[in-house]
């Protein structure tokens, strides 16, 4: 069986930057403090990976996301040497270029570099606006900077995301979403607190009620619709024109490089491939920053037919749109609807799912529960 080729050409790359100025109670992330010497062994060992992919791959950027961690963190004279070492070896994004940012490092003059390096869009973690909240949150920035630094990026011209934490305990959710929206944003960002095994929030016993999961869930969706927000991916908003070019090629299913440890990229194949696989690659690399920095880099692991297609269905049922079905088995080599037809019908009949010709996109009681639908994709 052959596959027909993605598109060889890279066109988008995610840049991981591990550290933080410190480690929030409720992230799992790999992210670590600075420590001496640290930041500039990763910046010299970004180099020489971002030439390994050069000399790899055809590369034409369309997005680079630069997240973390807290890239922000990094001082000017780093996030200048990081951004030039993704220019000279790969270029530099023509359609957007994305800076993940705490407001707790925003000034006007750090605005300024960050818009001369080339960054166009301010992905910023504002998670509250209420400061009981964000002390409960472990965040190290108050309600007041946070609006400071969003009227400050918005300023220099930025595209600003603001995110969102929802189901926190006491917290004023209403206020929130009307605040951040009142500051000018374009795009939100709201995710439901989880308490993820290992984090400082699950050694104190913290929990979150599913009932207040669901009803942040709903409301963060009323209030935003009512503002002229469009929820196009279940937990991503946008005014028109504002959607995240990049996250949409997570959702698309295109090819991506990552760089820096705990990354993980879908890279096209760099050679023929026999039998049932699409000619792409899932690239790990070494979440344990020591270990990355001594060369113990991750894995390549081949995506076979199926993985494809779970994978796909997953991320493309996250989006308002859906996926295009026909599409998907033109790409992975399976018929999609043969293969999996029972288990669309049985979620279409449980109003979970709803397919019109070869589209499938998910309701909004559907998107709640995507876990659990698509475990079925998985066991069929």
């Amino acid at each position: 069986m052959s596959f027909p080729a993605l598109d060889p050409v890279v066109r988008h790359l995610y840049v991981h930057v591990p550290f933080c100025p410190s480690i929030c109670p409720y992230c799992d992330f790999h992210v670590l403090t600075r420590r001496a010497g640290l930041v500039e062994a990763y910046l010299a060992k970004l180099a020489g990976e971002a030439a390994r992919l050069a000399d790899t791959f055809d590369i034409d950027l369309d997005t680079v996301y630069v997240g973390g961690g807290t890239p922000s963190f990094l001082r000017d004279t780093e996030i200048t040497q990081l951004t030039d070492t993704v220019r000279r070896f790969l270029g530099w994004g023509r359609v957007e270029n994305t800076l993940e940012i705490n407001p707790g490092t925003v000034n006007a003059s750090r605005a300024d570099l960050w818009r001369g390096v080339g960054f166009d869009r301010a992905s910023v973690g504002v998670q509250s606006l209420d400061d009981p909240t964000l002390k409960f949150l472990g965040r190290t920035h108050s309600a007041g900077q946070a609006r400071e630094a969003i009227g400050t990026l918005l300023g220099r011209g930025f595209r600003v995301s603001g995110d969102l934490i929802t189901a926190v305990p006491g917290q004023p959710l209403d206020a929130d979403i009307h605040g951040l929206v009142g500051l000018g944003v374009g795009h939100v960002s709201a995710y439901t607190l989880t308490i993820e095994p290992g984090t400082e929030f699950a050694r104190r016993g913290v929990t979150v009620h599913e009932d207040d999961e669901q009803a942040g869930f709903e409301r963060t969706e009323e209030l935003l619709t009512a503002h002229g927000f469009m929820r196009y991916e279940i937990s991503n908003y946008a005014r028109p024109g504002q959607e995240s070019r990049h996250n949409l090629a997570y959702w698309h299913g295109r090819t991506y490089l990552a760089l820096g440890p705990g990354a993980a990229g879908h890279y096209p194949a760099t050679a023929a491939w026999p039998g049932p696989h699409p000619p792409l690659t899932l690239r790990r690399t070494n979440p344990h920053l020591h270990e990355w920095l001594a060369g113990e880099e991750g894995e390549n692991l081949p995506i076979d037919a199926v993985e494809y297609v779970t994978d796909a269905l997953f991320m493309g049922l996250r989006l308002r749109s859906g996926i295009d079905l026909s599409d998907l088995s033109r790409r992975s080599g399976l018929d999609v609807l043969d293969r999996y037809g029972p288990v669309i019908q049985r979620n279409v009949q449980r109003g979970l799912l709803v397919q019109e010709g070869t589209n499938l996109r998910a309701t909004p009681a559907g998107w709640w529960v995507l876990n659990r639908v698509v475990t079925e994709f998985l066991e069929a």
